[in-house]
């Protein structure tokens, strides 16, 4: 069983950033796969960046160029770095990790890019 903790959301102008962090317990993150997801009000919840056990990384086109998501296995933490942030990527961000048939969710972090 894990757990998953996500921070680092809040209230952002456009063109600015955060840095989100999943902090893992109950288990090493080594051999899951990792995801950022975001779900927007009336929006169904969508992908935003998953990373591999081995590092390789996948990106939704809206976010590519823009998003970074990495993880330190040493300290079972997984970040999605967001650089020029657009009112478009508000929503509540939340962190999964999958093992096989096996999905924990994180509780979500909300990420309001407002001016």
């Amino acid at each position: 069983q894990v757990q998953l903790v996500e921070s680092g959301g809040g209230l952002v102008q456009p063109g600015g950033s955060l840095r989100l962090s999943c902090a893992a317990s109950g288990s090493s993150l080594n051999m899951y796969a990792m995801g950022w997801y975001r779900q927007a009000p009336g929006k169904q919840r969508e992908l935003v960046a998953d990373i591999t056990s081995g590092g390789n990384t996948n990106y939704a086109d809206s976010v590519k160029g823009r998003f970074t998501i990495s993880r330190d296995n040493a300290k079972n933490m997984v970040y999605l770095q967001m650089n020029n942030l657009k009112p478009e990527d508000t929503a509540v961000y939340y962190c999964k990790a999958r093992w096989g048939p096996a999905n924990y969710w994180g509780q979500g972090t909300q990420v309001t890019v407002s001016s």
